[in-house]
């Protein structure tokens, strides 16, 4: 079992070297530099350098600003369970930024998620859009909740 351990270590230590450089690199400003260092590791699926190409894109650090993109990043993310990302998923579908329109049931959706995996964020937003929301949007948020929360924190 610790063979099995110390193998896993090694597969995962570059990508964490990474997301470390790449977020020293984002503090030093240095944007673009930053988003080589996450797209390996995203691309291998690692939820955190997802969602920090998210923000990237979001915000146009380093690369041409771009909503489609970020939202993209940031869905890849929250289907981990990324709270950050479920976080800005929810605030795509509240602008209806990079989307078709705006959808307040699958933003609240998201804020709730972002939520439970203890993103302050997410609760905040939630409150919010709860407010603009009828009855009706937010029992079908809740019955699409029910549906991933299961999924996306089973120990929960």
């Amino acid at each position: 079992m610790l063979k099995l351990v110390a193998i896993a270590c090694l597969f995962a230590t570059p990508a964490l070297a990474d997301l470390a450089r790449g977020r020293d690199l984002m503090e030093a400003g240095r944007f673009e530099e930053a988003r080589e260092e996450f797209l390996e590791p995203a691309r291998a699926g690692n939820a955190d350098a997802e969602q920090l190409l998210g923000v990237l894109y979001a915000l146009g650090l380093g690369v041409e600003q771009d909503h489609a993109r970020a939202f993209e990043w940031y869905l890849r993310a929250s289907m981990k369970g990324h709270p950050g990302a479920q976080a800005g998923v929810g605030w795509y579908y509240e602008t209806g930024r990079g989307l078709p329109a705006p959808d307040r049931v699958r933003a609240y959706m998201w804020y709730v998620l972002g939520a439970i995996g203890g993103d302050a964020d997410a609760s905040l937003n939630q409150e919010e859009i709860q407010r603009k929301m009828t009855p009706e949007e937010i029992e079908k948020a809740h019955v699409l909740i029910d549906d991933y929360k299961g999924w996306l924190y089973p120990f929960e």
